[in-house]
Order: structure tokens, then C-alpha cells, then sequence
């Protein structure tokens, strides 16, 4: 098979999967434990919470743009 058919290299699905794992990340940053109705939990508004783990995320989204729109090299 002629390798010039696939849109992917290697690179792009190694920064796919890279980006993938960013995002997870950021979610995971995200997690924690809630407000009830009987008790309220302050850390639901740290700032790793609401600043840190959406920057996370983002980071990761536009890492995975860059792979899905990233040229692979003619070799």
C-alpha cells in the first residue's frame, strides 16, 4: 500500500493521543466531591477547580486541533 493515501502519520495520531490524555487530565482536575443539600463544600470553587483544570483542558483541545490539522511529511 502506498502510504501518501492516509491523512495521518505516526506524529499526528502520537499528538492525538497526547491531546486525549491532556483533556483527561483536565477533567480529572476538575473532579471532586460536591455540594449536598444538607452540606456545602467550599472547594468547589478553588482554583484548581475553576481556573487550572478549564486551562488544562483547553490546552489539550487545541493540542488535538493541531494534530488532526497538522500536514504529514513527504517522505
Amino acid at each position: 500500500m502506498d502510504k501518501k493515501n492516509f491523512a495521518f502519520d505516526k506524529t499526528n495520531f502520537i499528538l492525538l493521543a497526547v491531546g486525549m490524555a491532556i483533556v483527561v487530565v483536565g477533567f480529572l482536575l476538575m473532579a471532586g466531591t460536591g455540594s449536598s443539600d444538607t452540606a456545602f463544600e467550599p472547594d468547589i470553587f478553588s482554583a484548581r477547580r475553576i481556573k487550572v483544570a478549564p486551562i488544562v483542558c483547553l490546552l489539550g483541545f487545541v493540542s488535538m486541533i493541531y494534530a488532526v490539522i497538522r500536514k504529514p511529511k513527504d517522505k
